[in-house]
């Protein structure tokens, strides 16, 4: 592997996708000349540095099925690396034509594979060559634990049945990191790993909180999508965010699941 300072690194500024890829790639074996998919590849975090890594005797096939996201991350990579390929596709049900990979690799991936989560890691692995490894991230159970128990309290005292009912629901369907081992064994995979890493998110109170770019229009989306009254949901959510002393810091698991065919 290149050890001269990539010209694609990860975006620092990224405060999100870029602690999660970092953790992936502590996981991920790299040289030149792999081919590799990407999967949930947004706007390339790590896509970019993955190609760079593998030089042009390789292949990344980035896939998004947002067709946004994928028309954003082909804007940024212009005429630059050839052989990096960004595709708007599904990796729920790839085409049975899509050939296979020496490395297969998804950062925040596993929360998009609902509502069949192992059965989106088995079709993943059919185009998986043998001797090839994967690595997803994800945040895994365990995640804001002090937020998700602020609001379910906050929903009990205010009698919010039907949403609570709702939220829990969206709790209960979290993967955990012995359920994610769990799918890689049922398929028979080899050294396997299943490894979390802490992540503190910092905030502040009232409207910081509630426009923080790693919230809103994230998790937080999970807690207003309970509610049918938004105008309801934003009230409840600014009672919330008054005093972020009760659940902070907030804390995200990050988890690296790896195995090998």
């Amino acid at each position: 592997m290149n050890s001269s300072t990539p010209r694609w690194p990860l975006p620092i500024h990224d405060y999100w996708s870029t602690p999660f890829a970092e953790s992936l790639l502590q996981h991920l074996n790299l040289r030149r000349g792999l081919r590799i998919l990407d999967i949930a590849s947004g706007h390339g975090i790590p896509a970019f540095y993955l190609a760079e890594q593998v030089g042009p005797t390789g292949e990344v096939r980035a896939i998004d099925v947002s067709v946004g996201q994928v028309a954003r991350a082909r804007t940024i990579q212009g005429s630059q690396l050839p052989w990096l390929q960004f595709e708007s596709m599904d990796m729920r049900s790839l085409p049975t034509d899509l050939p296979t990979f020496d490395r297969i690799t998804g950062n925040l991936s596993v929360m998009f594979f609902r509502p069949d989560r192992f059965q989106a890691v088995q079709g993943l692995i059919r185009h998986l060559n043998p001797g090839g490894q994967i690595v997803l991230t994800f945040p895994s159970y365990g995640t804001f634990d002090s937020l998700w128990q602020q609001v379910d309290e906050a929903m009990l005292q205010q009698e919010l049945i039907k949403e609570r009912e709702r939220f829990q629901a969206y709790l209960h369907e979290r993967p955990s990191v012995k359920e994610a081992r769990g799918w890689l064994e049922r398929i028979d995979l080899e050294r396997i790993e299943a490894t979390e890493y802490p992540l503190e998110v910092a905030t502040g109170a009232g409207k910081e909180f509630l426009t923080h770019p790693l919230l809103r229009g994230g998790f937080l989306d999970d807690v207003y999508e309970c509610f049918e009254d938004q105008t309801l949901a934003n009230r409840f959510m600014t009672h919330i965010a008054q005093d972020i002393t009760q659940f902070t810091p907030l804390i995200a698991q990050r988890c690296v699941l790896s195995g090998w065919k």
